[in-house]
């Protein structure tokens, strides 16, 4: 989870080519805005947090490559520098990006929150993970039982409470055994 007033917007994922070029997924809804060129992001670190020294990267260029991105910051300039920063987060304040509209959350705000039944309201877990697959955004719920993958989706999510910390499920048959 990003420091208060920040907010992850990109994993990078490997180093591509010899110039310090990065693939980085993008986890925001407008990495063109966010990967332009000029723009000023942060480095955090592999668990989500500004870096200790709140290093700027500055983006030189960007493009889209498969499902990502690839970025040229300023700084970076060859693979072994680029190599240090594999699964790495890019941050931005909040406040340089659109605010998100009614009903949407940011996905690391998900992580840590208690998955509760619609009916019953009995606690299921915690979210420990998120993951976007192919089929769609997947929360990795620890239960004392093991973990359980459950689907994102309006049709099983009834409801997010960031203030009460708990998401509301409306589970099909058989996906919690």
């Amino acid at each position: 989870m990003p420091a208060p007033g920040l907010t992850i917007v990109g994993r990078v994922r490997k180093a591509h080519g010899i110039r310090g070029e990065l693939v980085i997924e993008s986890l925001t809804d407008a990495p063109d805005a966010v990967f332009a060129p000029g723009r000023r992001v942060l480095a955090g670190t592999v668990d989500g947090d500004p870096s200790p020294d709140r290093r700027e990267l500055v983006v030189e260029e960007s493009r889209p490559f498969k499902g990502g991105w690839i970025v040229a910051f300023e700084g970076i300039v060859d693979r072994n520098e680029a190599e240090r920063w594999r699964e790495r987060y890019v941050l931005v304040p909040l406040s340089e990006l659109e605010p998100i509209k009614e009903g949407e959350v940011y996905l690391h705000d998900l992580l840590g929150l208690s998955v509760v039944l619609d009916a019953s309201r009995e606690v299921i877990g915690d979210v420990m993970d998120v993951y976007e697959l192919p089929q769609g955004i997947m929360l990795d719920v620890r239960r004392p039982k093991g973990s359980v993958l459950i689907p994102f989706r309006p049709e099983v999510v009834t409801r997010v409470d960031l203030g009460d910390r708990q998401i509301v499920i409306a589970p099909p048959e058989g996906l919690l055994e």
